[in-house]
């Protein structure tokens, strides 16, 4: 049975975006968790392999199932902001009412067998504000060694993907919206449907608070839905760009006719731009020095093919739709 949330008109004024690095950090552990995500992160896994290997994560792996059962919603709870800091939302993190923190804690080992019967396990309910703090820690720990070095291009891309998602919003109302946000996910008659999830007897409607939709770096190639009563209800949805490369993760490859015209360098970059993406990153994904991919941006752009605006540290280019006629091969 598909998970479903009717929006009445009050929900529909209340939808918001934001970017939570507590959230990215703990999507970045699950799917370290789950083997079926791991074909889309490739590169981003050999390059922490050794880090993850130095991490001691055992009491935080037990609240993160392997087969897609619950973690707590404490542990990356929706942020207020639009663009919170990691450690405004770790400090919220660590404010968790630790009754609710119990609850939670005990919905998130029963979905592993046994697992509740461990030493650890008792100790961690019988004393949960202490088992948070201690889950915080943890936390931040994995922030420093894993996501923080890479947040400011990772903050760029998801900014990026909101600013993708409000131009279709503003083109083509919640339909647009919705309906590409991912292959599970359907908007009709006021209702937003996520197939593949079970009955959720948590599941709860929106009543007037509206709709969370985040950005994910790794949370693909699913979509994560949460609905556990006190949080909003919340949908983290795939990035149109993980990782600094196009969804895919491989470049798209120019016109033949649009190579002749442009030359091989300057099609590529504008074929390889399937969504926005900085100087350093097409650099890198292209295998050319960021002063030639410069040059190559500022002639696309004075040509009408691509148009530039900034995200926090980097400035981001994308196609006009002349150019994605041209990268198309119309």
């Amino acid at each position: 049975m598909p998970l479903t949330l009717h929006l009445g008109t009050d929900d529909l004024t209340r939808c918001r975006f934001a970017v939570s690095p507590l959230c990215q950090t703990h999507e970045a552990l699950r799917m370290l968790r789950r083997p079926a995500r791991h074909a889309f992160h490739r590169d981003w896994l050999r390059r922490v392999r050794d880090t993850v290997a130095g991490l001691d994560l055992s009491e935080l792996w037990l609240f993160i199932p392997r087969k897609g059962g619950y973690t707590p919603d404490f542990l990356g709870p929706p942020p207020q902001a639009p663009s919170a800091s990691f450690e405004e939302e770790l400090a919220r993190m660590r404010a968790t009412d630790p009754a609710m923190a119990r609850g939670e804690l005990a919905r998130s080992l029963a979905c592993t067998p046994g697992a509740a019967e461990s030493p650890y396990s008792r100790a961690a309910l019988d004393d949960p504000a202490a088992t948070v703090h201690r889950l915080a820690d943890l936390t931040e720990r994995a922030w420093h060694a894993l996501l923080a070095p890479d947040w400011p291009r990772h903050q760029a891309l998801l900014e990026a993907d909101i600013t993708h998602r409000a131009r279709q919003l503003a083109d083509g109302g919640l339909e647009a919206l919705f309906g590409d946000l991912h292959p599970e996910i359907e908007w009709a008659h006021d209702t937003l449907t996520l197939r593949g999830y079970g009955d959720l007897k948590e599941a709860q409607g929106a009543d007037g608070r509206g709709v969370l939709l985040m950005p994910s770096v790794f949370v693909r190639p699913d979509v994560v839905s949460g609905f556990a009563r006190p949080w909003q209800p919340t949908v983290i949805y795939p990035a149109r760009v993980t990782g600094g490369l196009p969804a895919g993760g491989a470049t798209a490859e120019a016109p033949a006719a649009l190579t002749r015209l442009l030359g091989p360098h300057r099609a590529a970059v504008l074929a390889g731009l399937d969504a926005p993406a900085s100087t350093t990153t097409l650099a890198d994904r292209h295998g050319l020095a960021p002063s030639s991919v410069s040059a190559h941006l500022s002639v696309l752009r004075d040509a009408g093919l691509l148009v530039s605006h900034r995200q926090g540290y980097y400035v981001l280019y994308e196609r006009t739709a002349l150019g994605d006629e041209l990268a198309g091969g119309a």
